[in-house]
């Protein structure tokens, strides 16, 4: 009974956290299109915009914002895994979810910070040092609602580690392998078989050190 409602919830967040994902990368070329009529205009025609400066830089952070959660689901985050690569499945799973309830923990005070900020700068009218000074109470919503995402792909993960680790079983029959360090595309073993085709051959050669032709 409790696996149906765990598998439900953890494919709606990801269903949810990938439809957003796949929303904001449409504003990508929208913040090209402004950065580049922005340099137009500013050293071909000498016009620069009050607003171009204020609206690239707001599409950017909502950009990066709303999509790394997105970028967490696809496992497009730059990951350190000497050791994480090098363990057992088990000893893996439990490294993520202690990444997953330190990066909550630190979401959860992004969330009660920018929150607050948001609050404050209702009403209080913040807005940007600039000409056009748009005002900043949207960016700060749209901080806090980001880092409500991101905590909610981040409970997916754990569950699912935790259910692997109760069960020995994934909780949505898909496995996601961790690849160990040997496996890694730019791997190169001088052990490997010479490549044979039907046209040529090629030779595994070796630097010898000892040889000063190197042969």
């Amino acid at each position: 009974m409790v696996e149906p409602i765990l598998r439900g919830y953890c494919q709606v967040v990801r269903y949810v956290v990938g439809l957003i994902g796949r929303s904001v990368s449409y504003l990508l070329p929208v913040l090209a299109t402004i950065v580049a009529y922005e340099v137009f205009a500013r050293y071909v025609i000498d016009k620069p915009t009050i607003w171009g400066y204020d609206t690239s830089l707001f599409l950017f952070g909502y950009i990066a914002a709303l999509g790394g959660a997105y970028a967490q689901q696809r496992e497009a985050h730059i990951n350190v895994d000497i050791v994480h690569g090098k363990v057992p499945e088990k000893t893996r799973r439990i490294f993520d979810l202690i990444t997953a309830v330190l990066a909550m923990g630190f979401l959860a005070v992004m969330i009660k910070t920018c929150y607050g900020m948001f609050l404050e700068s209702l009403q209080y009218h913040y807005k940007t040092q600039s000409e056009w000074a748009p005002p900043m109470n949207h960016f700060w919503l749209m901080i806090t609602v980001s880092a409500t995402i991101f905590i909610a792909q981040y409970s997916t993960e754990f569950i699912s580690n935790l259910f692997f680790l109760a069960t020995g079983r994934e909780l949505n029959g898909k496995v996601h392998p961790h690849v160990s360090l040997d496996d890694q595309p730019f791997h190169v073993s001088l052990d490997d078989e010479p490549f044979n085709s039907d046209s040529h051959q090629v030779e595994k050669s070796v630097f010898d050190k000892e040889n000063p032709n190197g042969n």
